[in-house]
């Protein structure tokens, strides 16, 4: 009674009248060829939300609110907690507004973007990002706990996929100066998810509701078509609402299981085992007087590998794109491909052996590019790659600042050698004595000059063997540490950006290389003769006689194994079994999880609700009350205590959060300080001058003589303040 009381549901606005189904329609899996419209996230159901306003009302709250640099420890902390963060959270939830946590990570994103363009990087602004963070994750909770079930993960997933534009809703003139003013010119919709990757919020992906959701996703159970940036094929005559996915009633050439994350994964990995195995099989063959059959599939099926990569970069940008491990690998090898390209061509047009050499010398380059990558995709969760690529990006940064430090010493010998010594030998001498290779430069430098050679030589010895070593093993070392100690938001992390990318809407990722290519140069020109219908007629005809086995093969599965659990598939003589078990298992602790199974009655309800009014908010007094029971310092009794006992608890009382009779505080207030006047006046007659004046310097005294509390404030500076 007290859940249902809890719970409250968001609903959408009607529908117009042109939408012929409802948007949260759970039952509603049409996938058939029917000439009805199906409404997306693309088309912004939620276009009644008012996302610009609410962005600028979390940044004026936020701005407000944090005052002075905290740490995400501290911001964790109780009293910040009740003070700051809850009272933030409850205000944003009561809006009941599913684009809340969109407008909150927009926020975290601007106020990235000001930190970075701060000469300070530990300032207020990071502060107010990670506020926005927390805020969102806290949120997002909130909405998982109180709407459960299959309508719940269904909210959830409208919440952090459906696509929103930030100036949703702002008035005309303010887009017309945007517009004006900036180079923002296309208006694309995007998915709180999405927004969650580019800024990195682990801690928001992590948390255990948002991988709820992207579990579903990526098993398929939350379908929908995502916005993108550009389509190669683009063929949005129907698009998927975000709903739940149910194989028992869509038909069984389903074309759209292809872009479900977790079979793109498979298909993928064995994509690149084929890619692997013919890269083998040429470099062990190596024959460069012809241009061989299996050099002929490797070049097409590598060129159709290297055009699945550019729609993915293209479908949701370079920065989600380069958030992948091997994201970096796959770039290496598509342009070491297209030189190796290039150079077979031009020996194949010429008739000479000397460029298809050189081709084969370039494509060997790929070996020490696919062998890792193959170990990043069927180890992705593990620490090691996980921290490797952070460590390389230190690694090349610290090398390019170190080369262009150094150049200045390569000119210098130079110079002095006065063309003694090629440019080459020098740089190989400085190469190894970087590395602690050779000293040979070391030995030779008087050949460029009896005193200023040898001290060049030794100086840069000092500086790049042991200064600028020293610190890139510090800064390897402290990447890796953060990274480990934060393991499992970053593989939480890595997750999320995979199913993200999984999800295409690109129709090209319907054909598998290199099959794709037959796409672009047969589905690309028929787009602008024939309408959209018989377009999408063609492409879906097209993609089921193509991908003929392989759609069998996943209807299959996915009845067979991922949904049979709870389907007619699975054996009476298991679920006897395990009803056996749990019915007359032995155990003592049987009765500890079996009290939470069986609801109380009403009459239990009423007996815990006639509490709610006086523990109404009893911890938020607890912590911002400036003494109590747990945190009262003990102190020597004075004069004042002995002539008016109890005053500062009537004083403390009077100006209590849970009083209620404001009208009469005015006067109260004055009566009081009459009253302070008096008795001050009175024990400046009683007390002795020099007795008087060490009572009032005693710190107790100070302390209790202040009757606003120096922790009441709603910012994070006065409320952590008075913990330091």
């Amino acid at each position: 009674m007290a859940a249902d009381t809890r719970r409250r549901r968001i609903t959408l606005p009607p529908p117009p009248a042109e939408e012929r189904r409802p948007l949260l329609s759970r039952l509603y899996t049409d996938h058939g060829d029917d000439g009805d419209q199906v409404y997306s996230c693309m088309t912004n159901p939620h276009s009644h939300l008012p996302v610009y306003t609410n962005i600028h009302r979390i940044r004026r709250d936020i701005t407000s609110v944090v005052e002075d640099y905290l740490s995400l420890e501290q911001l964790r902390d109780v009293r910040i907690n009740v003070t700051v963060v809850r009272p933030l959270v409850d205000q944003f939830y009561e809006l009941e507004d599913i684009s809340i946590i969109y407008c909150l990570l927009v926020n975290r994103a601007q106020f990235l973007v000001e930190e970075a363009h701060s000469s300070n990087r530990q300032n207020v602004n990071w502060t107010r990002a990670t506020l926005c963070e927390l805020i969102a994750t806290r949120i997002l909770r909130r909405f998982g706990e109180d709407y459960e079930g299959t309508d719940g993960l269904l909210l959830l997933a409208h919440i952090l996929v459906a696509g929103f534009e930030p100036f949703q809703n702002a008035p005309p003139h303010i887009r017309e100066e945007a517009e004006a003013q900036t180079s923002w010119t296309y208006q694309r919709t995007l998915p709180a998810l999405e927004v969650a990757i580019l800024t990195e919020s682990k801690h928001f992906l992590s948390s255990t509701t948002c991988q709820r959701v992207v579990s579903a996703i990526y098993e398929g159970r939350i379908i929908y078509t995502p916005s993108t940036f550009w389509d190669i094929i683009p063929d949005h005559y129907k698009l998927k609402p975000i709903s739940i996915y149910d194989p028992r009633e869509s038909p069984l050439l389903n074309q759209y299981r292809l872009i479900v994350p977790r079979t793109r994964s498979i298909l993928e990995a064995i994509q690149f085992a084929i890619l692997l195995a013919l890269y083998i099989g040429i470099m062990l063959a190596r024959i460069k007087n012809r241009f061989t059959v299996l050099e002929a599939a490797f070049a097409i099926y590598s060129f159709g590998w290297g055009l699945d990569q550019f729609a993915t970069i293209l479908a949701h940008g370079w920065g989600v794109y380069t958030q992948n491990l091997w994201s970096f690998l796959d770039v290496a090898f598509i342009l070491i491909y297209l030189v190796y390209l290039l150079l077979r061509m031009h020996g194949l047009r010429v008739g000479e052996i000397e460029p298809a050499e050189q081709a084969f010398d370039v494509l060997a380059l790929a070996a020490p590019v696919l062998v890792p990558r193959l170990a990043f995709s069927l180890l992705s969760d593990n620490l090691v790659f996980l921290a490797l690529r952070s460590m390389m990006a230190d690694f090349m940064l610290l090398t390019a600042l170190s080369a262009w430090c150094f150049f200045g010493f390569l000119l210098s010998l130079l110079w002095l050698g006065e063309g003694a010594h090629p440019l080459v030998t020098i740089s190989k001498w400085m190469i190894y004595i970087w590395f602690g290779l050779d000293g040979t430069g070391i030995q030779r430098s008087t050949e460029f000059h009896w005193l200023l050679g040898p001290s060049l030589m030794v100086a840069f010895a000092f500086l790049g063997n042991t200064l600028f070593l020293t610190i890139l093993v510090s800064m390897l070392s402290n990447t890796f540490s953060n990274i480990s100690s934060n393991a499992t938001a970053e593989i939480q992390f890595r997750r999320a950006v995979l199913t993200l990318e999984g999800v295409k809407a690109d129709a090209v990722f319907a054909y598998q290389p290199p099959f794709n290519l037959l796409a672009v140069f047969f589905l690309l020109p028929l787009k602008f003769v024939v309408s959209p219908r018989w377009f999408h007629k063609i492409h879906v005809a097209t993609v089921r006689l193509v991908n003929l086995p392989l759609l069998l093969v996943i209807a299959m599965a996915e009845r067979r194994f991922f949904w049979g659990a709870g389907s007619k598939s699975e054996s009476a003589y298991p679920r006897a079994r395990k009803w056996f078990w749990r019915k007359w298992q032995l155990s003592a602790h049987r009765y500890l999880r079996a009290v939470f199974q069986v609801p109380p009655p009403d009459d239990v309800h009423n007996d815990i609700a006639v509490d709610d009014d006086l523990t109404h908010h009893l911890i938020r007094r607890q912590f911002t009350s400036e003494t109590s029971a747990q945190t009262q310092v003990p102190r020597k009794p004075s004069r004042r205590d002995s002539m008016f006992p109890g005053l500062a608890t009537k004083l403390r009382g009077s100006f209590a959060e849970g009083s209620e009779d404001y009208e009469g505080m005015a006067g109260r207030v004055a009566s009081m300080e009459k009253s302070m006047r008096r008795m001050e006046l009175m024990l400046s007659r009683l007390v002795p001058e020099e007795e008087a004046v060490l009572d009032d310097e005693s710190p107790d005294e100070m302390g209790e003589s202040s009757t606003l509390k120096e922790g009441d404030g709603f910012t994070t500076e006065s409320s952590f303040r008075g913990q330091t």
